[in-house]
């Protein structure tokens, strides 16, 4: 009997495997995307931005064709919080929200929405969209791998490339032989959510945005009770979404329940306010990659490549994970094309794809801050200790009460250093500097 064999096999129907999918699909060749959830999305969360860039060079000119975009990113803003106030920073620019074509820089979105829209046109490009089905295992032929083995009878698919897109907890890149163990605490977040319902009238008027704009908050210092991580708020056309995100590894040394986390940053007073009237809709749970660079599985072998979440494809720092996701997606997929134009799937074809991300920001970014998540996971102190004086400081600047300024700062310089001495200052300055330099 003869066993009908694709060209490529996508896992997962998130913004890499689309991404993926998509570009190979337009180019000719048989993709089938397999998909664990009922839909794609039904199974993927993330705090809910998207970046347009990146989109568009999967799909151009995407917000002209009916995509799920919640509301375009106006203003950013970080807040680092003590228990009861926070010192503010934002950049706010309605015309910057845009590149010059029109294409939004940053928007917010729910993934149930999105995830479905972008598997849609994979779809449209000729790929085979396979949902509720989960792989697995990756089956091997002469040495190399040859396909997938799903779940359901005679499940087993066939295809010269196999492109895992499988998110965070992906066990077949061990399958795969692309990672001998698996990914450790310290190396992942969990990131608990809720989208708060809220009328749009009401999300502008307390947001100061206008119909159609959107606003993020990053939340860090007391929020995460002295773990590493942060909390958020990002808007939505008609919810909030609000959450928090921490290392496992802390989680696990300070047993905080992660719901306690994301009930004390709704119950903060400068959340609070934000959040006052809204009926939750949605909660969720998702694993984060944090490992960044140095945590990466080999990103390629005989017939086999991974992307996304899968590759631990997150950089933190910036919020940014479905960009990174979308273009190795498509660099993937590039590759796969280039490899069947040639006629080779070996792992030496298929190295192409290390050096597309190599000259893409993808893996520039991520070595640049390389030296991030061991910093994270031995100083969870750091945000908060800043926080804290960051605040003290603005609060005692700020009150009027007679004190002649000289004197105040004065005062501000006693309380600094009797909570941290002046070479604890120095060393924390200085490491922050190398991990992000």
């Amino acid at each position: 009997m003869e066993v009908e064999k694709f060209d490529a096999v996508v896992v997962g129907a998130g913004p890499a495997g689309a991404a993926a999918a998509t570009t190979m699909a337009r180019a000719g060749l048989s993709v089938v995307l397999v998909e664990r959830g009922e839909y794609p999305g039904a199974k993927n969360v993330m705090g809910g931005v998207m970046y347009g860039r990146m989109a568009a060079e999967v799909v151009p000119e995407f917000w002209t064709q009916g995509a799920p975009i919640e509301r375009v990113v106006v203003e950013e803003r970080i807040w680092l919080a003590t228990d009861d106030s926070a010192v503010s920073v934002s950049h706010r620019s309605p015309e910057g929200a845009y590149h010059p074509d029109g294409c939004p820089n940053a928007f917010t979105v729910l993934r149930a929405k999105w995830d479905r829209w972008f598997a849609q046109k994979a779809e449209e490009a000729g790929a085979l969209l396979v949902p509720g089905t989960t792989v697995e295992d990756v089956l091997w032929q002469d040495g190399r791998v040859a396909g997938v083995r799903t779940g359901r009878e005679e499940g087993d698919l066939y295809a010269d490339v196999v492109v895992l897109c499988d998110g965070v907890n992906s066990a077949l890149v061990e399958r795969a032989r692309l990672r001998d163990h698996p990914v450790e605490p310290h190396q992942l977040a969990l990131g608990v959510k809720e989208v708060i319902g809220l009328p749009p009238e009401v999300i502008e008027a307390r947001f100061n945005v206008e119909r159609g704009q959107g606003v993020t908050i990053e939340i860090y210092g007391a929020v995460t009770r002295g773990m590493s991580g942060y909390g958020f708020l990002y808007t939505n056309h008609d919810s909030v979404s609000v959450g928090v995100g921490v290392l496992v590894s802390h989680l696990m040394r300070t047993r905080i329940p992660p719901y306690e986390l994301l009930e004390g940053l709704k119950q903060h007073p400068l959340v609070r306010p934000l959040l006052a009237g809204g009926e939750t809709l949605e909660y969720s749970a998702h694993a984060i990659p944090e490992g960044g660079w140095r945590a990466m599985p080999k990103l390629y072998g005989d017939g086999v490549l991974v992307a996304g979440d899968a590759a631990m494809m997150v950089n933190g720092l910036h919020r940014e994970g479905s960009n990174l996701a979308m273009t190795a997606g498509r660099l993937a997929g590039e590759t796969v094309v280039e490899a069947k134009r040639r006629g080779d799937f070996t792992a030496r074809t298929l190295s192409l794809y290390a050096a597309k991300l190599e000259e893409s920001f993808v893996l520039k970014d991520l070595r640049k801050y390389r030296d991030l998540p061991e910093l994270a996971e031995r100083r969870p102190d750091l945000f908060g200790t800043f926080a804290e004086l960051v605040n003290l400081a603005a609060h005692e600047m700020l009150t009027v009460d007679g004190l002649p300024k000289r004197d105040k700062q004065r005062k501000i310089w006693r309380e600094v250093t009797r909570r941290k001495p002046l070479w604890g200052l120095a060393r924390d300055l200085y490491e922050v500097w190398r991990a992000i330099r």
